[in-house]
């Protein structure tokens, strides 16, 4: 079994803490992550949305950890993640994957990566190729 590894993919930006309001969707093989941008601790615009995009997605899962659960060592890598509220990419997982637990969209591909965000009240998990995030402001 291979060690765990969190890359921390979000040094720079984060989704609000205590209400991100995530809505996520799914066109052909991009699944995209609508979430308002944390306007507190980084430089962000009250109200202005951040959304992440997985291309190449070949499944993924949204599961109801929160953070209470996470720090009670219950859920997905609960404890193991380096800290709570962040996007990461996951390496060297090694879990046995049931499809009843995804949202299967096609074949994982060998350049296929393992994505985790925890929100404050959901862990949302893809496996795509590659992901990108684009910024929206409010509109006036």
């Amino acid at each position: 079994m291979r060690q765990l590894f969190f890359r921390h993919l979000n040094s720079d930006w984060n989704a609000e803490p205590n209400a991100p309001n995530v809505e996520l969707t799914v066109e052909g093989d991009t699944v995209q992550l609508v979430f308002l941008l944390n306007s507190w601790a980084y430089d962000a615009s009250t109200g202005e949305t951040g959304t992440l995009r997985f291309i190449g997605c070949s499944r993924w899962r949204w599961d109801s950890t929160n953070d209470y659960a996470w720090f009670a060592g219950k859920g997905l890598y609960g404890k193991q993640a380096p800290k709570w509220g962040e996007f990461y990419e996951v390496i060297g997982d090694s879990r046995p994957i049931g499809e009843d637990d995804w949202e299967v969209l096609s074949s994982d591909e060998p350049e296929s990566r393992q994505f985790l965000f925890y929100f404050r009240d959901d862990t949302i998990e893809v496996i795509a190729e590659d992901w990108s995030l684009t910024r929206q402001f409010p509109s006036a």
